[in-house]
């Protein structure tokens, strides 16, 4: 029995950083777990952004609001639930991730929360587990299940390297070259190709 364990921003739904960075001008929130993979280390950065520009949680959620999913996303998910069970493990929030979630037909997510003053402005935040995304994996392993995993980032390194399979979606040069061992699939139709060969 196989669980697929899919990041979320970057495979299913556009970089929401990039998109507030778009959008308000500020250059500075572009960057991503490709570019820094200490998360704390990155968070707190925006955090400090966030701060210095009075950008606060109903302007970043204004912005989601006009995202879709990736091209493909939909119909890919909704193939791949249709043949086995599906966990979405991602570093983004439960208050950035409703609207698009709705979109992909609710699937199960697995994330963390915002610290919100009662201004809306983003305080700090709440990691639903350190390393969660591994942990997780290791969690299902236990249970007997088989774990394929597909992301894109450093972040997903060691959700990929506990899981029984790993693939790399659509990943920044570099980091595939760092990990030759991993399967590299450029589209959803690559991705479920990949799958397909595992047994999905």
């Amino acid at each position: 029995m196989n669980i697929v364990c899919l990041d979320l921003e970057g495979v299913l739904i556009p970089e929401i950083w990039k998109a507030v960075a778009a959008e308000t001008g500020v250059e500075a929130l572009m960057r991503t777990t490709r570019d820094e993979p200490d998360y704390d280390k990155l968070m707190h950065y925006r955090l400090d952004i966030l701060a210095k520009h009075d950008i606060r949680l109903p302007k970043i959620q204004e912005v989601i609001g006009t995202l879709s999913p990736l091209d493909g996303a939909k119909e890919f998910i909704s193939w791949l639930t249709s043949q086995t069970r599906v966990i979405i493990l991602s570093d983004t929030f439960a208050q950035f991730a409703s609207p698009l979630m709705a979109q992909l037909g609710f699937p199960t997510l697995f994330c963390h929360e915002l610290i919100l003053d009662p201004e809306g402005r983003v305080t700090g935040y709440k990691l639903r587990q350190d390393d969660q995304k591994r942990k997780a994996v290791e969690a299902l392993r236990s249970l007997n299940f088989g774990i394929i995993a597909a992301g894109d980032s450093y972040n997903d390194l060691s959700m990929l390297q506990s899981a029984d399979h790993g693939i790399l979606y659509c990943p920044a040069d570099q980091f595939a070259a760092e990990y030759p061992d991993f399967p590299v699939a450029r589209n959803h139709d690559a991705l479920k190709a990949e799958l397909v060969k595992l047994g999905i």
